[in-house]
């Protein structure tokens, strides 16, 4: 260990610390600065920031596995809080054969019977904030078109859908230390969790959602009831508050930048890029943990063998040593290869559908919202992996 230790340069950041999390990007460029990995004696655990070392890392789960948990806590030290996820939590071949059974509901083709759907809503809800001018993009218009498609998409009924965002902001948390932050979160566990459980059974999930074709599994033999649940368990927690986070992001990064609206109004066909820079620019996901199945060497570094590393999605899409000015936001910038929703085989399952949520609502505000200004200091919110706004005030005025 002492080998280790000296090879690998210590580094006194705290990215669980609230300053950090306010503003992470001069604390990014710091770790950037330290090199291929470094070790971070507060957490007794290393970290890599920059692209050429993370997006490597992410596509290697031979030497940096998932399956001892995508947080900080390690399952072969310690009792998990929650059970494993089956899709972020497991290693080839029980992460391939859970992650077949949920990829048939999200496969393009499959989805293009809720693009329809979801497109109508999109304007729907563009209409609704430009009917009130003023309006607080999260919670008006980024957690409010969210909740309403997908868990529509999913099978869920109306009733306890604000259970959703508690939940996922718990999970989230839980991807970090188990902090006071972590435990804040946890305080309506009592309520939110029992109603997860309810409505992941197959009973609770309308017959043609894509849960209940998760279920299907079971008839064909690929999967238990049990795992049945846990996977679309997994794929709610995956598919909002990511979603909701990048909206927020997008909403807020054209309100200050008139610039690119402005060229986003004249050309919606940009609306996808417009959302994949969003996710380069303001990862949603900031970070998440791997662990190393063996000793690792980075030039003249090295990770011992069955220790955390936490990656800094983050940090690698900002990295000036792959991107051409990664501070500045356009909207036309080739931007392919981005780790925002992750990368390889466990790339975040709801992706596909954030993607086309994102696309069709940034469509409907630059075909019909001729401006878009904030108009008070936008509130974030804090937790231990997602970077999203808890409050956005915004005005919008009608093409």
């Amino acid at each position: 260990m002492a080998d280790v230790l000296e090879r690998t340069p210590d580094l006194d950041i705290d990215p669980y610390d609230d300053a950090f999390i306010a503003d992470p990007y001069p604390g990014y460029a710091a770790m950037r600065s330290a090199g291929p990995a470094f070790y971070m004696p507060k957490y007794a655990c290393w970290g890599m920031a920059r692209y050429k070392e993370v997006r490597p890392a992410l596509l290697d789960w031979k030497t940096y596995c998932s399956g001892m948990g995508v947080g900080y806590t390690h399952f072969g030290k310690e009792k998990p809080w929650r059970p494993p996820s089956l899709l972020l939590e497991t290693d080839p071949p029980l992460h391939d054969r859970t992650r077949r059974i949920v990829d048939r509901g999200v496969f393009p083709p499959a989805l293009q019977r809720l693009r329809e759907p979801f497109a109508k809503e999109a304007a729907a809800a563009v209409e609704r904030v430009l009917a009130l001018g003023r309006f607080d993009g999260v919670t008006e218009l980024a957690e409010a078109f969210p909740l309403k498609v997908f868990p529509d998409a999913v099978g869920l009924d109306a009733d306890g859908r604000e259970n959703l965002l508690p939940y996922g902001d718990m999970v989230f948390n839980g991807f970090g230390p188990l902090n006071a932050r972590f435990k804040a979160s946890t305080a309506s566990a009592g309520t939110v969790v029992p109603w997860i459980t309810e409505k992941c059974s197959r009973a609770a999930l309308a017959p043609d959602g894509l849960g209940a074709q998760i279920y299907q599994a079971v008839e064909a033999g690929e999967a238990t009831e049990d795992e049945a649940a846990l996977l679309v368990r997994s794929f709610l927690s995956a598919g909002l508050d990511t979603t909701v986070a990048a909206i927020g992001s997008a909403l807020y990064l054209l309100a200050t930048n008139p610039g690119e609206w402005r060229k986003f109004r004249a050309d919606p066909s940009l609306a996808r890029n417009v959302f994949e820079e969003t996710l380069r620019m303001e990862s949603p996901l900031q970070n998440l943990f791997r662990t190393t199945t063996r000793d690792v060497e980075l030039g003249d570094r090295r990770i011992p063998g069955n220790e955390k590393v936490l990656l800094l999605l983050a940090s690698a899409n900002r990295d000036a040593e792959h991107w051409q000015e990664p501070d500045r936001f356009d909207i036309t910038r080739r931007v392919q290869g981005h780790v925002g929703f992750g990368v390889g085989s466990h790339v975040c399952i709801g992706q596909v559908i954030a993607r086309m949520e994102g696309e069709l609502l940034l469509t409907a505000l630059a075909q019909r919202v001729a401006s878009i200004e904030l108009t008070g200091p936008p509130l974030r919110r804090s937790n231990n992996a997602v970077r999203a706004f808890a409050s956005l005030p915004l005005e919008v005025r009608a093409a």
